[in-house]
């Protein structure tokens, strides 16, 4: 976390440096009070009254301004340290291959830009502003009453070292306390955002009592936690404050019986024993803030420290002109602490220009095989090429840029229709967008739109269709004009006039196509069909050849058709 402090030294060093300044001020007042008792009130000496608290009041503005200096260049620093590490954070998320992403939740990762980041943003704050000078005051406190009189501060040399002790006891308890309070919180956060993102589907289903339930269990755990974590810390302060000031009673008790001690010495150090005092009752804070810190620097730099193995394998350094031939050979993936394998032995050539549909049951690895082709997971075994070339040569910007991805989820972002269109492909103009709107069928429903393509999405594309996100995603992958299309089944949510018309606009693309879908209409338009059985290639060929060949293929034409469709072509 240092290292992210280094373009903020000068600043930082200002801060130290005017902190200082205070502390100075705040050390030399109980001496400076003591001159006015001795020298003025003791002796009736106005002038010396005027002289000693002249110098105090000066000193004390000059304090005044360098806390406000001071609280300018923390806050900088801080803040500055906190923009920083949340872009570290999100790059490196960003960088991560989908099996190193996975190792997190959702909430889990949230939580550790947001308030992760936030912690330590704030220990950052008082450390240039109050921490540092909590113990510098007790430290410069306690040489600056031995100087006044030995004796009289002989109880702050027996108190001072055993308090500090158990001070740091107390500290290491509360880091793992929070750091328990930290994991609670992810939890916590997990609950929420599955129940925002559900909440038609628990509205429909009445289970809005559940969900409260669920959510109250796990707020109450995050509660009972940080109160046992605060109650540690609180405790603590308590016993430091009775020792210190019993340490009050006994220094005024011994001034009361040493002649050799006058007035103003015994005042300057129940002075100094007092600021000891209030820096003690600081540590509260302290303590508080560095547990929760320390707790999450640490869960900050398992995302920033993870194995480069997490990161995406950029190998490729080369940007080649695709013409779309893919070439599976003996391709195998297993999902991390998943023992079955998701494909095994994929052997498959889809030449250029081809459209292919892959079928198959839920689970049978479609999705899978898709997320290969653009490398947003690596092949434990085997090889996948592409133009003759394994994927592993291609830049990973390269290969991406000339593919049209479609997820079998549709996902919208904050914006305009356009917005949304436009970020397939950042400097599509307008007619590009309107050109891909219209192949994916999607052209005359936005015509009909109060702004048109300026109108603006809801959030997850809230007030539109299962079926207008699906083709807004579809336009998003046509506007960058790729080579490679992958529709992950999704034309769905799409009627068969629909899917048809879609299919015939998509023909005139110079480019190879490959569409999951369960609808047999689609997939007998496709050049090819490859069937996916368990991880397996258990048939492909035309819609002819699988109707004559494959009894599973058979048998999803008869789930659609009945059975007289299983002896003619659909």
């Amino acid at each position: 976390m240092i290292s992210f402090l280094k373009p903020y030294r000068k600043a930082a060093v200002i801060a130290l440096l005017l902190m200082l300044v205070e502390l100075a001020v705040e050390l030399w007042h109980p001496l400076l009070l003591a001159h006015v008792i001795n020298e003025g009130i003791l002796k009736e000496d106005v002038g010396a009254i005027w002289k000693w608290g002249g110098i105090m009041v000066l000193l004390s503005l000059l304090a005044f301004a360098s806390g406000v200096i001071n609280s300018f260049f923390a806050a900088q620093v801080s803040q500055g340290f906190g923009f920083d590490v949340r872009k570290r954070l999100y790059e490196r998320m960003q960088a991560y291959s989908l099996t190193a992403f996975d190792r997190f939740s959702t909430s889990s990762l949230i939580t550790r830009v947001t308030n992760d980041v936030n912690q330590l943003q704030n220990v950052i704050f008082m450390g240039l502003r109050i921490m540092m000078r909590a113990p510098l005051l007790m430290v410069g406190g306690f040489i600056m009453a031995l100087m006044v009189n030995v004796k009289l501060a002989l109880v702050l040399v027996v108190v001072t070292p055993l308090l500090l002790g158990f001070l740091l006891f107390m500290m290491n308890k509360g880091f793992s306390r929070f750091r328990r309070v930290q994991g609670q919180m992810d939890r916590t956060n997990g609950v929420l955002r599955e129940n925002l993102m559900g909440m038609r589907l628990i509205k429909a289903f009445v289970r809005s009592r559940h969900e409260n339930e669920r959510f109250k269990s796990e707020n109450s755990q995050l509660m009972e936690r940080t109160a046992s974590a605060l109650r540690l810390i609180e405790t603590t302060i308590p016993a430091l404050l009775l020792v210190m000031n019993l340490s009050i009673l006994i220094i005024l008790w011994q001034g009361s019986f040493q002649t050799e001690a006058n007035i103003g010495e015994v005042v300057a150090i129940v002075n100094y024993a007092t600021r000891m005092t209030g820096a003690f009752s600081v540590f509260s804070m302290i303590l508080s803030t560095l547990a929760r810190a320390k707790a999450s620097a640490g869960r900050v730099r398992q995302v920033l420290e993870a194995d480069a193995s997490a990161e995406e394998q950029k190998t490729g350094a080369q940007s080649f002109p695709m013409r779309g031939r893919l070439e599976f050979d003996q391709v195998s993936f297993t999902y991390p602490d998943q023992a079955a394998p998701a494909l095994a032995d994929i052997q498959l050539t889809v030449e250029p220009g081809q459209t292919v549909a892959v079928m198959g049951a839920t689970g049978a690895g479609k999705s899978t095989l898709f997320q290969l082709i653009p490398r947003l997971y690596e092949p434990d075994a085997g090889i996948i090429r592409l133009d003759g070339k394994p994927l592993s040569d291609w830049s990973l910007e390269s290969l991406r840029k000339q593919i049209g991805y479609v997820p079998q989820e549709s996902l919208l972002f904050t914006g305009t229709v356009a917005d949304n269109i436009r970020w397939g492909k950042e400097e599509a103009t307008i007619d590009d967008i309107i050109e891909a709107a219209k192949h994916a069928q999607i052209h005359e429903t936005i015509s009909k739109l109060p702004l048109q393509y300026d109108t603006v999405v809801g959030q997850k594309g809230v007030n539109l269709s299962g079926g207008q996100k699906q083709r807004l995603s579809i336009a998003r992958a046509l506007v960058r004009k790729p080579r490679i299309i992958l529709l992950d089944d999704s034309t769905s949510a799409l009627d068969i006039q629909t899917e048809q018309r879609l299919l015939h606009a998509l023909k005139p693309y110079d480019c190879t196509i490959l569409m999951i879908t369960q609808k047999v209409s689609a997939a007998q338009k496709a050049d090819r069909i490859v069937l996916l059985d368990d991880g397996r290639v258990a048939a492909q060929g035309t819609h002819a050849e699988l109707m004559r060949h494959s009894p599973l293929y058979r048998q999803i034409v008869h789930s659609q058709y009945g059975e007289e469709a299983t002896g003619t072509d659909v």
